[in-house]
């Protein structure tokens, strides 16, 4: 097997220009952070931004350079989020190899509703829930004798984007109000469900098949809230350092939980890797329950992977350095890619 030496590191840099309010988060930070931590590791790193529809000419600037892996960091094209899946599509196409889940994958985590569809059809425990496409589908008498509460967000959005406290609705006027809301400012879907009320987990598994490992899992921490907020991840408890959710969400090391929650928790979050295609790396959300049952509320296949974000917390509990953590996933991505080619070859 020859070495990996030569990766490209490719980013989207559409961010500034999203009407979603997803243009705090640092991609460029991000990728640059994790284009320093494979050049410490000794590899040849070129980092490449795509922005808007110039992607045709970002790929032939890649296929020129012929690097051995492109690390993946594109989570958009044009400003619109829904346009990740095609992005690794068009790299298939033109047969360069790269990290993390393919068009299949992707998609399916981006939108929420075929994801509940899988992992309901594979038994993997997921809250009920139901889909509103559009503000006529919030006719549906249905609604009225949900067993609220019941939290209502976007169908085709990670990183808490439309998530505040409203989220969380008691009755079925508030979930109308919010889903009106939703669908009028992100003009998408949205996806309500019931509310698991008690610990939140985060899971990240790297690996592929057999090599497949969970690391150390996280929670999180809800103590700091003041009593009439929801215990809910917000998008200000993930982006705004001045709001009181920040302060009321930390991540912390899972603590006093018994062996058969973790095994649980790892079953159920492998379960959901394996039905929804996940591949290298990858993170999965739960909620535990007053009787202990781990149940899927989202499912992350290019998570991020900041210095100061939860993979790499994860992966420090586990003894592994930044630099580490983002040789191993590329590592793990060229053995998956090398496997293939011995096999079809």
């Amino acid at each position: 097997m020859s070495r990996l030496q030569r990766i490209t590191v490719l980013y989207n840099t559409d961010y500034a220009a999203e009407a979603c309010a997803t243009n705090v988060i640092s991609v460029e930070a991000s990728a640059r952070a994790v284009a320093a931590a494979l050049g410490d590791g000794g590899f040849q790193v070129e980092l490449v931004g795509i922005y808007g529809l110039e992607v045709l000419a970002v790929l032939d600037r890649v296929r020129a350079a012929a690097p051995d892996l492109v690390f993946n960091l594109c989570e958009s094209m044009a400003g619109d989020p829904r346009n990740e899946p095609t992005f690794v599509g068009l790299l298939d196409l033109f047969g360069i190899p790269y990290t993390g889940a393919d068009l299949l994958g992707l998609a399916l985590c981006l939108h929420k509703r075929r994801t509940k569809d899988i992992l309901i059809a594979r038994g993997i425990p997921t809250p009920p829930h139901r889909f509103v496409a559009d503000l006529g589908a919030l006719d549906d008498p249905a609604l009225d004798t949900l067993d609220y509460p019941w939290f209502v967000k976007l169908a085709h959005e990670d990183a808490s984007v439309g998530i505040t406290e409203e989220n969380l609705v008691a009755t079925p006027a508030a979930l109308r109000k919010r889903a009106i809301a939703l669908i009028t400012e992100h003009d998408q879907p949205v996806l309500a469900e019931r509310y698991v009320d008690g610990r939140e987990l985060n899971v990240t598994l790297i690996g592929n098949a057999s090599d497949l490992r969970m690391l150390p899992l996280h929670e999180i921490d809800f103590t700091a809230m003041p009593a009439d907020r929801p215990r809910i991840v917000s998008y200000a408890a993930k982006w705004d350092e001045a709001h009181v959710d920040y302060a009321g969400t930390k991540p912390v090391p899972l603590r006093g939980a018994s062996p058969a929650l973790i095994a649980e928790v790892e079953r159920v979050a492998r379960g959901a890797w394996e039905a929804l295609g996940l591949r290298d790396y990858g993170r999965i959300d739960l909620r535990v329950d007053a009787a202990g049952l781990p149940w899927v509320i989202d499912v992350n296949p290019n998570p991020d992977i900041s210095p100061d974000a939860g993979v790499a917390r994860a992966a420090r509990i586990a003894g592994l350095s930044y630099p580490q953590l983002i040789a191993q996933i590329a590592d793990i991505a060229y053995r998956r890619i090398r496997r293939r080619a011995a096999t079809s070859g």
